[in-house]
């Protein structure tokens, strides 16, 4: 396979792959320890977190090894496709503590909603690649991406999840910010954000959602209830000190105080192992592949690669941004998961490929050329 007539193999992004590599290893080895005093159901998750790693890592080569230009001419319909899952959803998903997220096929279950994340940034990234506009943009020219976003958010929150539609909705904010948008347009926007806040409270949130902003604005008022998960994950992070109490020696995490450890509470068990400095690693390699994203969009060779990279990048950072604000306080509780370090087949999955999308940019970029996603700006 060749690119520009130098072998792709040449133009193999070392970085790229070394960090989210690093960060699956550690996930991998903290997913063993969140789990190692859990019931017999749950004490052999890290080998299936190996397996589901092992599909991701063979589609995220699959899909690095197709010029991505092939990619673009089918953004729409594999959006259409995520919409068609997610109504699929609402019909046939399975009910799990609330919550109808999941669509079950025999012994097989996805989540389809994790999908969608990547369908709507290739249908995004499509949508700016044919709309090289070069003048601000009005409320007039944002319909059209804002309708592809709104779609995939309303469906999710009837499932209900709030923390993947809060994702979709700031990809679908990192994506626009490329462009230019006229001063006036982005302060209607916000005008009409802040006086939507009530709807959203009293008709779009349900009860638990606002229990869970509430015992955030208020840690102490239901420390039993609402802010247990909060509670016991900022005690995790501090009894982790500057070293760590060790590997599997965390006691929040062996005497199974943090919920959801091996899901949406992985970091508490990771800090209270291995500390300050540890955790300081770890948040290291996130900033560094987000950062390495952007780069990769600065150098792409065309609008949809730049698109696409901002993309991915956009959904790694939000994914760390919320799991790491909630678990030590400064956000509430959404569920959103940590990026390959969460336990679960669909987010390593959806990250993987989006991994393999950033490597697919990356291979084909010119590096010689100028910065093609400023022109989005030009």
């Amino acid at each position: 396979m060749r690119d520009l007539g130098f072998p792709t193999r040449d133009r193999f992004d070392w970085a790229l792959f070394i960090c989210a590599a690093l960060i699956a290893v550690v996930g991998i080895v903290n997913l063993y320890s969140a789990t190692s005093v859990a019931t017999s159901a749950r004490s052999e998750l890290y080998l299936n977190q190996v397996y589901w790693f092992v599909a991701g890592g063979i589609l995220a080569v699959l899909v690095a090894s197709i010029d991505y230009r092939h990619i673009e001419r089918v953004g729409y319909v594999l959006y259409v496709v995520g919409v068609v899952l997610l109504v699929v959803v609402l019909i046939l998903g399975r009910d799990i503590r609330g919550s109808a997220r999941w669509i079950n096929i025999g012994a097989f279950g996805f989540q389809p909603s994790e999908f969608m994340k990547l369908f709507l940034i290739v249908a995004l990234a499509k949508y700016l690649h044919g709309d090289p506009k070069a003048e601000g943009r009005t409320l007039t020219d944002l319909l059209a991406p804002a309708g592809l976003t709104l779609v995939p958010v309303l469906l999710v929150l009837k499932q209900p999840d709030l923390g993947t539609a809060l994702i979709l909705t700031l990809i679908f904010v990192s994506t626009m910010g490329l462009t230019r948008i006229r001063w006036k347009t982005a302060a209607a926007i916000g005008v009409a954000l802040t006086v939507s806040l009530p709807l959203v409270w009293y008709h779009v949130l349900k009860d638990y959602q606002r229990q869970r902003i509430t015992s955030f604005l208020n840690p102490e008022e239901d420390i039993q209830g609402a802010g247990w998960h909060a509670h016991h994950a900022r005690i995790a992070i501090g009894n982790g000190g500057l070293f760590g109490q060790g590997y599997m020696k965390g006691t929040q995490n062996q005497y199974l105080f943090i919920p959801d450890q091996h899901t949406d509470f992985p970091f508490p068990v990771f800090a209270e192992d291995w500390g300050f400095v540890g955790s300081l690693v770890l948040i290291g390699l996130y900033a560094f592949l987000v950062l390495w994203a952007v780069r990769i969009a600065s150098q792409s060779r065309d609008r949809f690669g730049a698109v696409l990279a901002v993309g991915v990048g956009a959904l790694v950072f939000w994914h760390a941004f919320f799991n790491l604000g909630m678990v030590v306080g400064i956000l509430p509780v959404v569920g959103v998961t940590l990026p390959l370090f969460s336990y679960g087949g669909s987010s390593v999955i959806t990250i993987l490929v989006g991994m393999g999308l950033l490597m697919n940019v990356s291979m084909r970029r010119n590096s010689n050329s100028a910065l093609h996603y400023g022109t989005l700006r030009s």
